[in-house]
């Protein structure tokens, strides 16, 4: 989450829901009431079970583009699939993909508000799992990652596989106990206790990040309690180090984007915003090659303020700039971030390259729009120099978003043509032909089977309060 979620129980609400009710088999539900710190911690965990058994502008100087053509929904791009929502009676949000290298095995989370609870001590809202054995054909029943009693609230998740098959998981759950680590063994049929990263001497964590070596060995999670922090195992997950902060300022930190390099040298995209969510904002990434016992920052870009977020309770950062990267088998890293050049103007999707982390190529503008650009993933394919990327923007509208993805096979050389993702015009009230009206979440996910098939994921909504939903495909 970007800062602490602020969500305002209002009459806007009331009728969003109506509306969606109308328009759905099952009602949906809008988020509650706010998201605050807490201070207690959970007493025990409980095993996951499916959710059906549980209990109740003005654009940058250096962008010399052509006005924005309005993209209307039609087909799905040539090789993939339409866009389809995981459940349409449900309010979900910031999702999360994975793709088991050796199988052609997907799991898959999201966010959900409201429906059915684990237990009636258990979080609202919940991380949900599902998964496919076929590439994303077909999907499994939905499950709870963690049951949690005694946790109110639970977010971000971010999902990871290895070579042996092993889920690797991470999410916040609520501020305390705070940001977690779990394991599964068994395709997600159960999943180990979840682990604590926080430690002692701070009061919250927020927004992680996983990055894991291809044979799942070492784990790495970057997050934040303001301030910067990465912690390492060594040992699959079984244990982690103490955390190492990674800054020296007084900015508030987002861990992004994550991925351990052939070398073992391990990498992070940050971003580092002022306290009062406003004036430039810093693009960053992370490294370490002794294992996490120490980090180096280099600053890559910097964007000035963000376009204003003027829907009911969004965040005055909402529409920050954000950064993801992946690493290649060649041991090129390919960053992809927001940014702009001027205080409240739209951002572009700009790409850097490099080979150790530190000195990096010149920016290339591969968003290629007006419009305001957002939210970006990386993803590695199958060879060397084949990078994927996905975004969501708004070309079409201020509310007519879209998501975006672009290939290259060259280590970011060349680009193929921008393919529009999200291709209905109708299926959900916050959807028309020009796009869906609002950018549901502040993240969105892309991964790679190891056939080469995308499986990517994301939010769409009315606006930051919903209700909305999480829509997925999978193609070339």
């Amino acid at each position: 989450m970007r800062r602490f979620l602020v969500i305002a129980a209002s009459i806007v609400v009331i009728a969003a829901i109506g509306v969606w009710i109308s328009t759905s088999q099952e009602p949906g539900a809008a988020r509650g009431a706010a998201t605050v710190e807490h201070e207690s911690d959970a007493s025990s965990t409980e095993a996951s079970g499916t959710e059906e058994e549980s209990e109740s502008e003005e654009g940058d100087a250096d962008r010399a583009v052509a006005p924005a053509r309005i993209e209307a929904a039609a087909a799905a791009p040539a090789g993939w699939q339409s866009e389809q929502v995981w459940n349409a009676a449900r309010n979900d949000w910031e999702p999360a993909v994975a793709t088991d290298p050796s199988s052609t095995r997907v799991y898959e989370l999201t966010t959900r508000y409201g429906g059915s609870k684990a237990c009636q001590q258990c979080p609202d809202p919940a991380i949900i799992f599902r998964s496919s054995s076929d590439g994303g054909a077909t999907w499994s029943a939905d499950s709870f990652l963690c049951a949690c009693r005694g946790v109110k609230a639970q977010n971000d998740p971010v999902i990871a596989v290895s070579n042996s098959g092993a889920i690797y998981a991470v999410f916040m759950n609520d501020y305390n106990p705070g940001v977690s680590f779990t394991k599964s063994t068994d395709h997600g049929s159960t999943w180990s206790t979840p682990i604590a990263l926080k430690g002692k001497g701070i009061s919250f964590t927020d927004k992680p990040w996983m990055a894991i070596s291809p044979n799942g060995q070492d784990v790495y999670v970057a997050f934040n309690s303001s301030d910067s922090y990465v912690v390492a195992s060594h040992d699959g997950g079984a244990t982690f180090s103490a955390r190492v902060k990674t800054n020296s300022d007084s900015l508030y930190w987002f861990a992004e984007g994550g991925a351990v390099a052939p070398n073992g040298s391990v990498y992070f995209s940050e971003s580092a915003e002022n306290q009062s969510e406003t004036g430039p904002v810093k693009l960053a990434v992370l490294k370490s090659s002794n294992g996490g016992t120490s980090w180096t920052t280099t600053f890559v870009d910097t964007s000035q303020q963000q376009p204003p977020c003027t829907v009911p309770s969004c965040p005055g950062d909402f529409f920050g700039p954000s950064a993801s990267l992946d690493v290649d088998s060649a041991g090129k890293i390919l960053l992809a971030y927001s940014a702009n050049n001027t205080a409240g103007a739209n951002k572009t999707m700009y790409v850097r390259t490099s080979t150790d982390g530190v000195t990096w190529s010149a920016r290339t503008d591969v968003g290629q729009n007006t419009g305001d650009s957002g939210f970006p993933s990386v993803e590695t394919g199958t060879a060397a120099g084949d990078f994927r990327l996905v975004w969501q923007d708004s070309r079409n509208g201020a509310t007519a978003w879209n998501t975006w993805y672009r290939k290259t096979t060259d280590g970011g050389a060349t680009w193929g043509a921008a393919l529009r993702l999200s291709d209905l015009g109708s299926g959900a009230p916050y959807k028309t032909a020009n796009g869906y009206a609002f950018p549901y979440g502040d993240y969105m996910d892309i991964a790679v089977t190891s056939t080469g098939t995308n499986v990517v994921i994301w939010g769409e909504g009315p606006n930051y309060v919903g209700p909305g939903g999480t829509w997925s495909t999978r193609g070339a």
